[in-house]
């Protein structure tokens, strides 16, 4: 099972990257000297990356584990070592070493200007991941 946001989510989350990175070609254009374009060219590079990570933001329920993709990293934990899914929104879990841990979920984060569509499709991925949490 995915759970992913909505198009237009998806596009807002990658503006993350892909608003800067703008910036940076504008900025590498007008630089004078090769070592302020080689900056700009690696923030761009940087900014590419986070655009692309802000765009496949979600979470994959797979058989056994779930697989959380962030904007800097990807997360999979096994099904089994999940305690709760919090209302932050969260999945608290212990490591394989017994340690409490937990990973946010980012992709289903809500903000006050948010419209409430976007909202209620959040709260309905979450409640969805708690039911496959518990089987």
């Amino acid at each position: 099972m995915e759970q992913s946001r909505s198009t237009l989510n998806r596009l807002a989350n990658s503006g993350l990257g892909a608003v800067p990175a703008v910036g940076c070609i504008a900025y590498a254009v007008q630089a004078d000297t090769a070592v302020a374009r080689l900056g700009g060219g690696l923030a761009l590079i940087g900014f590419a990356v986070l655009a692309v990570r802000g765009y496949r933001l979600g979470v994959s329920c797979e058989h056994s584990r779930l697989v959380i993709r962030g904007y800097l990293r990807t997360r999979v934990i096994d099904r089994q070592r999940i305690t709760e899914i919090t209302d932050f929104p969260a999945v608290r879990w212990t490591a394989p070493n017994g340690r409490k841990r937990w990973t946010p979920l980012t992709a289903f984060m809500t903000s006050p200007g948010e419209i409430p569509a976007t909202r209620l499709h959040k709260d309905r991925g979450i409640r969805k991941l708690r039911q496959w949490a518990r089987r």
